[in-house]
């Protein structure tokens, strides 16, 4: 297999790559404004298996989020990119 080729296939695979991961960051968003509240359960459910598992949540800036489990669980959605607007990324196209 030639270098260019091997080239060549890395990039499709980036491209496809990043393709998905758009389109899935977008059907995400979609579900989560669809059913916002489903969408909180099953987020606080997701925290506190991590939890209990010793796991810690990375905020945005680099600040660790994990909170103690004593109590009812809170939403905090501040540091969080699902705000519920909505950006355009022209469609997937590069």
């Amino acid at each position: 297999m030639s270098v260019e080729r091997r080239v060549q296939s890395a990039v499709n695979r980036a491209v496809w790559f990043r393709n998905y991961q758009r389109a899935r960051a977008r059907a995400m968003t979609k579900l989560t404004q669809l059913y916002p509240e489903t969408y909180k359960q099953l987020f606080e459910i997701e925290r506190s298996i991590d939890e209990q598992e010793g796991k810690s949540w990375i905020d945005i800036t680099g600040a660790n989020r994990m909170v103690a489990s004593a109590g009812a669980p809170s939403w905090d959605t501040t540091g969080t990119q699902e705000t519920g607007t909505s950006t355009s990324n022209n469609g997937g196209k590069a």
